[in-house]
């Protein structure tokens, strides 16, 4: 439950970052950010399985860059079920937004570790 917690942070935290960089996303207020960040955690671990199954063969065809497109249809998706967060500038907007959540997971996942755990590293000489 804590690692869960510690992503949908994570994914808010994104969010965030994405509405300051991507020109085409605006997300209402902060608690809709929190929001957005718990929903995308629940749609990337029911919907997004699913999705990466059904479209295997084109994911393998294009060495995985397809699962760029699933990301984006993920952030696309989450925008469709939350009335404060809203992308007017369409694929584009999502496909960037997804970029900028991107990086912040996998920054944030080096810090998290696989257990859902902060891990601190200490250099001993």
């Amino acid at each position: 439950m804590t690692g869960f917690i510690l992503r949908a942070c994570l994914s808010a935290l994104g969010l965030w970052v994405a509405t300051r960089v991507v020109s085409g996303i605006r997300i209402d207020d902060p608690t809709t950010v929190v929001l957005a960040g718990v929903l995308l955690g629940v749609v990337n671990a029911i919907v997004r399985p699913i999705a990466i199954v059904l479209t295997l063969p084109l994911t393998i065809l294009s060495l995985g860059l397809f699962l760029l497109i699933i990301n984006t249809a993920m952030v696309g998706l989450v925008a469709v079920m939350l009335s404060g967060f809203h992308i007017p500038g369409g694929f584009w907007s999502a496909f960037a937004t997804a970029l900028v959540l991107w990086v912040t997971g996998w920054v944030g996942s080096a810090l998290i570790g696989p257990r859902g755990k902060i891990d601190v590293f200490v250099r001993r000489s």
